[in-house]
């Protein structure tokens, strides 16, 4: 039998680590070059990951919800064609004997900042085990002495059995494992069960006279005053995208110097635009909204004032002027808020451009955005104004000199012609980096932003 291991591979730029969320293979099924076998998430993007060579599984190293260095063998496959030996049966552990410490390995350690450049964390594919406090409840050899096995019933229970990632779940949120009820094959505490153990209790204990809740009731909304033992609280875990937002955020903040201007101004003729647009045979099928002219103002606005397409190196001691736009679309997902870019907008039609916009938008919406869509960024667009939020003063993308926040576009009483009218007013903040904008270049810029939208026909002679 000949094994070939498959270790994590840095699927975006400088990645030190990423979490497998889920394996789409088990130990015995054959897997081809190419095929994919598990699915991972790192700070920036949910990936798939392809085999890269042919064979029978033989082991999963690492079990679903586990955070993994690159580097770290994940996979081994047996490529020499003979069957895999079956997996040993795990060992009921003694009462108050220690755990083997492949059974008990070190918990991961918490995740740090990941940034880009990094490189990959030095660590081993093996952990020591873990020596717990004298006294605690999840020391290796403590015992407990009896548990309740969920049926109101009391069993003898040596130490609680649950994988390091369950165990240090369980640490965040603050459950004690001594009192979760496992459901997990041979009595393993899974991680659904330690989050049901977090949230507030929704059944009567054994031993307290409750009205079971109806089935419609919220199981963590909270309105009545809270029982005896139920959760005030729930932690959740910093990782994934947001992890690496707030490390970005801070190190953003804290490195370049913000500035942010504000404008507000007549947009009604760039939603008399887009109504237009809409109706056109030639833009049948494509996305138009008032987001695609918004971009393509930004686009005319940087081509007027190129100094605003620029990255500050600190290494190099060096401006860095960009000579395309990478335009950068901040979407909020269920995974977070991720900004994909579309590569060299500048150089596009408007119907490319809406057919940009309208794959990015669906890709994020689906959990599907790569790492390389998120990296190159030059300027990025944040449209707040989905949220009835007037505007805001938004953080820099690291590596960017300007950010355009866009607010809620409302009917507002205007002066238009002398009379004053009901129109269509909005508000756009420009947040950029003083180190490479001044005052000057960033109101002109804005304000050829304001003035292209608030006369749309200049698309045409500015462009």
């Amino acid at each position: 039998m000949t094994i070939r291991e498959f270790k994590m591979p840095d699927v975006g730029e400088g990645l030190t680590e990423a979490e497998i969320l889920k394996w789409y293979v088990q130990p015995g099924d054959t897997v081809t070059d190419g095929q994919v076998v598990c699915e991972v998430e790192t700070a920036k993007a949910a990936v798939e990951l392809p085999i890269p060579f042919d064979g029978t599984v033989h082991e999963l190293v690492f079990p679903e919800g586990t955070t993994v260095d690159v580097g770290q063998v994940i996979i081994s496959v047996n490529v020499g064609g003979d069957a895999p030996a079956a997996a040993p049966a795990p060992a009921a552990p003694a009462p108050v004997a220690a755990p083997a410490p492949e059974a008990e390995a070190e918990e991961p350690q918490g995740r740090q900042p990941v940034l880009v450049g990094y490189g990959v964390a030095a660590t081993s594919t093996r952990r020591r085990a873990r020596k717990a406090p004298a006294g605690s409840a999840a020391a290796p050899a403590a015992v407990v002495p009896e548990q309740l096995n969920g049926h109101g019933s009391v069993t003898a229970a040596a130490k609680p059995l649950a994988k390091p990632p369950v165990r240090k779940l369980a640490k965040d949120l603050g459950v004690d494992l001594t009192v979760v009820v496992p459901t997990g094959p041979d009595g393993i505490i899974t991680r659904e069960d330690v989050h049901r153990a977090a949230a507030p209790v929704t059944e009567p204990a054994p031993a307290v006279a409750a009205p079971a809740p109806t089935p419609v009731q919220a199981p963590v909304a909270v309105t009545a005053p809270v029982a005896a033992g139920d959760a005030r609280e729930t932690r959740v875990p910093i990782k994934g995208v947001r992890k690496a937002t707030a490390a970005a955020m801070v190190g953003s903040a804290f490195t370049a110097p913000h500035v942010t201007e504000f404008v507000t101004f007549d947009i009604t003729r760039t939603m008399k635009l887009v109504e237009d647009l809409k109706s056109d045979k030639d833009l049948a099928g494509l996305r138009i909204n008032p987001l695609l002219i918004i971009a393509k103002a930004v686009l005319v606005a940087v081509r007027r004032n190129p100094e605003i397409n620029a990255a500050w190196d600190e290494a190099a001691q060096e401006i860095v002027l960009k000579h395309y736009v990478n335009l950068g679309i901040a979407a909020a997902t269920p995974r977070g808020l991720i900004v994909p870019n579309i590569k060299d907008a500048h150089a596009q039609t408007l119907p490319e451009l809406s057919r940009s916009l309208s794959e990015l938008v669906a890709t994020a919406r689906e959990g599907k955005t790569t790492p390389a869509a998120m990296q190159g960024g030059t300027f990025t667009i944040t449209n707040v104004g989905v949220f009835g939020v007037d505007t805001g003063t938004p953080i820099l993308n690291p590596g960017e000199s300007a950010i355009l926040a866009v607010g809620a576009i409302k009917l507002q009483p205007w002066v238009h012609k002398g009379k004053v009218k009901p129109r269509q007013v909005t508000t756009l903040a420009l947040s950029f980096d003083h180190r490479l904008v001044d005052g000057e270049l960033g109101s002109k810029f804005l304000a050829d932003v304001a003035a292209v939208l608030e006369q749309p026909k200049r698309l045409m002679t500015w462009a």
